[in-house]
Formats: C-alpha cells, sequence, structure tokens
C-alpha cells in the first residue's frame, strides 16, 4: 500500500470536496468504509475522547481502505470545506486536478 504524507491527505481531501465526492464526519465514514465506498480516509490525531475515532483505523486494515492520520481536525475541516472542525473524512470519488 502507497503511504501517504499529511499534506497529501489534505490535499486529496480538497480536491475530493472541488471535483469529486466526500463523506464527513465519523458516522458517515464508518458507513462508507463499511459499504466499500471509501478510497481513502482521513482522521485527526486531535479528537478527544479518541474512543470516537477508534474504531476506524481497524476497519480501514479490515476493508484495505488506506487511512491517514492529520494532526488536526481544524484542518481537515477547512480542507473539507466546512466551517467547522471535523474529526474524519472519506474520499468516495476522487477530484481531478
Amino acid at each position: 500500500m502507497v503511504e501517504i504524507n499529511q499534506d497529501q491527505a489534505y490535499e486529496a481531501v480538497e480536491l475530493a470536496k472541488k471535483s469529486g465526492k466526500i463523506k464527513k464526519g465519523t458516522n458517515e465514514v464508518t458507513k462508507a468504509a463499511e459499504r466499500g465506498v471509501a478510497k481513502l480516509i482521513v482522521v485527526a490525531k486531535d479528537v478527544s475522547p479518541a474512543e470516537v475515532i477508534m474504531h476506524l483505523k481497524p476497519l480501514c486494515e479490515e476493508k484495505k481502505v488506506p487511512f491517514v492520520e492529520v494532526d488536526s481536525r481544524e484542518e481537515l475541516g477547512a480542507a473539507a470545506g466546512l466551517q467547522v472542525s471535523t474529526s474524519a473524512v472519506a474520499v468516495i470519488q476522487e477530484g481531478k486536478k
């Protein structure tokens, strides 16, 4: 599996937001992973309590979905085009450059 760094993860989310399709929030991301439609899952490390997102990494491993942790919920929310922070984003359909 290809390693994706934090900057590439933010860029992937921004591109998917503009011309692809994303799901935002832990519940939506969990559903996307379980249904096998997620192509990439990005989760913020600064989620509190951490139990909210703990299930996502093992789920991604089981479903063979690339999983990336980023530092900030604020930045992840901004990359997803939100006015608020978000704990997780799933890329459903890649965006075009």
